[in-house]
């Protein structure tokens, strides 16, 4: 199944916020089985970068001034020999839902129980928002 989700750029600069098509496996009927999806998709990816073993890359003019706006320009390699554990990262993704490190909108509805069913189409836009503590007295 295709999904829609709003990736944020970790540009400094330049605040945007596109949106991506990711496949899940499947169709999730809760929350919780909608975040180990997603989780599963994104550990493939990082593994599958990690097995690239092109011996020759390089990056265009765009791609260099997009990568150095965000402050870092590299070839999105993987160099650690260590792959991601699937079971590790899920369990990770449920605990910080969990905790309130981050929330998940549904077409700009809230997510908010993790075994409430929940409908998931094609058509619809995740947004995941990772939430930060401010810092500060407490008066």
């Amino acid at each position: 199944m295709k999904i829609h989700v709003n990736l944020k750029s970790i540009s400094k600069r330049k605040a945007s916020v596109k949106p991506v098509t990711i496949e899940i496996k499947g169709r999730p009927a809760t929350l919780r089985e909608f975040i180990l999806a997603v989780v599963e998709t994104g550990v493939d990816d990082y593994n599958q970068r990690a097995e690239n073993t092109d011996l020759l890359s390089c990056l265009t003019k765009e791609e260099i001034s997009e990568k150095a706006q965000a402050g870092k320009v590299g070839f999105g390699i993987n160099y650690g020999e260590s792959k991601a554990s699937l079971t590790a990262a899920q369990e990770n993704a449920i605990q910080c839902f969990e905790d309130g490190v981050y929330r998940i909108f549904q077409d700009d509805e809230p997510l908010e129980a993790l075994d409430a069913p929940v409908s998931i189409t094609e058509e619809d836009v995740f947004t995941f928002v990772r939430l930060t503590m401010l810092a500060g007295r407490m008066w």
